[in-house]
Parts: structure tokens; sequence; C-alpha cells
């Protein structure tokens, strides 16, 4: 079996993992614990900052069967398990850069008053909402004004003044910040020594600096 490679490896699973974006992580948690989940989330802010990632971790939370709902997800069950696997029919990700027009929206549209066929919610994550055309905008509100109990909408964007403010009006918005470097090498350091690698901490933060720069020309360190 091939090496899996680090960026997906590595990857949080549970949203204590998830780097630099507490303020974003504990409010999430705290609603989804107590059943107060939002019908549509707006997460914004520069790439690599782990908008898809905490997307991925809310949809997993939504459907994870564990019976207290503080220790969602569990990454034990059977949802947890096939999300992690990348085989969970309930969430569903489109690339709005490469789904730009109205057609694609209205084909989610008439699917999406099917039942979930696994978990409790059929979860969509948009990402790069922000390139959708206005007619294809125009067909999610109506999607949003009133989605069925069963569907959650995550919309990700680096570019949230190109979203229009109907849009974003009927979203719960979250802004990631980037993260600080000293996070990024303690989080490299953790990945270092669970990888069995003897890296010296200057090394690291060179690492750490040359990402910082990466992620500002949307490429992401993992």
């Amino acid at each position: 079996m091939a090496d899996q490679a680090l960026y997906r490896k590595w990857r949080p699973a549970a949203f204590d993992e998830v780097v630099g974006q507490e303020h974003i992580v504990q409010t999430i948690k705290n609603a989804l614990a107590s059943g107060r989940a939002a019908h549509a989330y707006l997460f914004s802010g520069p790439r690599g900052t782990g908008k898809t990632t905490t997307a991925r971790l809310v949809a997993k939370a939504l459907n994870c069967t564990h019976s207290d709902p503080h220790q969602r997800p569990c990454n034990t069950c059977l949802n947890c398990v096939a999300v992690n696997e990348g085989r969970f029919l309930d969430l569903i990700e489109i690339d709005a850069a490469s789904n730009t027009g109205v057609d694609n929206i209205r084909d989610l549209r008439d699917k999406i008053n099917f039942s979930p066929s696994e978990g409790k919610y059929k979860v969509y994550i948009i990402d790069e909402i922000h390139m959708l055309s206005m007619g294809a905008f125009n067909a999610l509100l109506k999607t949003l004004e009133e989605p069925p109990a069963h569907a959650i909408f995550i919309l990700a964007t680096t570019e949230i003044h190109k979203v229009p403010a109907t849009v974003a009006s009927r979203c719960q918005k979250h802004t990631f910040r980037r993260i600080p470097l000293t996070e990024m090498v303690s989080r490299l350091q953790t990945i270092a020594e669970r990888e069995k690698l003897q890296v010296e901490s200057s090394v690291l933060e060179v690492i750490a600096r040359q990402a910082t720069g990466s992620l500002r020309d949307g490429i992401s360190l993992l």
C-alpha cells in the first residue's frame, strides 16, 4: 500500500486538532453539542486556514452516532469512519470554481429533497462560493430561504466581498484568521515527532515562514 500523503494523514480529524481557529471551533462545538446547528454557514478567510477541514468536521459531527453529543465526532462510529475514508454519501462537496452555472445549482436543488442515505443530515460543502454566476447565486438563495430540515449548507470563500449580501445574510458567518507562526511551528514539531523525524526547531521555523508566504499565494503546506 502506498504511503499516505502527509496532508491527508495529518488533516485534523477532531475539532481540538484544528490549529489557530479556537474562536470558531469552540462556538461551533458548543452549538452542535446543544443541538443548535445552523442550516447554513459561511466560512471566509485566506487559503490554507482550515475552512474546508472545519466544514468536514461539522459534517462528521452532525452525523456522528456517539451517545454523548460532546464527544462528536468520535471517529469510531460507522458514519465518522465513512467520512474519514471519503465514502460518506451524505457529504456532498462541490467546487464552485468548476460548477459556476445556474444548471449546477438547479441540479442540487432537484436532489436536495431526497432523504439522507446514511446519516441524519445531508451536508453540502460548496468551496470557492464566490465563483458562482449571479444566476447560480439566485438559484442557491431560493434553497437557502427554505431548506429541508435534513440539509445543511457550508459555503467557503477566500473573497467574501464577492458573495451577495442576500446569500451571506442567510448564513451563520465565521471569519478564519491567518495561523500564527508559533502555532504553525508547534504543529510541525508535533508531526515531526509522531513521524519519528529529528528536525531542529530553527528548520521548522523556516518551513513555517515559507508556508506563510505560500498561503498568501494560495498554496497550503499541509
